[in-house]
């Protein structure tokens, strides 16, 4: 499984609606953190690493109802 984190802004009010739609609706979302500055949410994802991350990001992160933007970091290797 590869980890990736998306940063959302949502519309505004909607944080916790954005927050609750992936958590409920999106099998790979692992955690959402409710964050300051430029997004309102950060979203952990693990993907299979044949996946297609774009296509899951903007087929089904981005359409949820009030996401406005996304930032996705892709990630290399975990260090525990």
């Amino acid at each position: 499984m590869r980890a990736i984190f998306v940063m959302v802004k949502c519309d505004l009010g909607r944080a916790y609606d954005v927050a609750a739609q992936a958590v409920d609706t999106l099998e790979e979302v692992s955690e959402v953190y409710s964050t300051s500055g430029n997004y309102d949410l950060l979203v952990k994802c693990y993907l299979p690493e044949d996946s297609d991350i774009g296509r899951f990001v903007t087929e089904r992160l981005q359409t949820l109802e009030g996401v406005r933007d996304t930032f996705t970091l892709i990630t290399f290797k975990a260090f525990a």
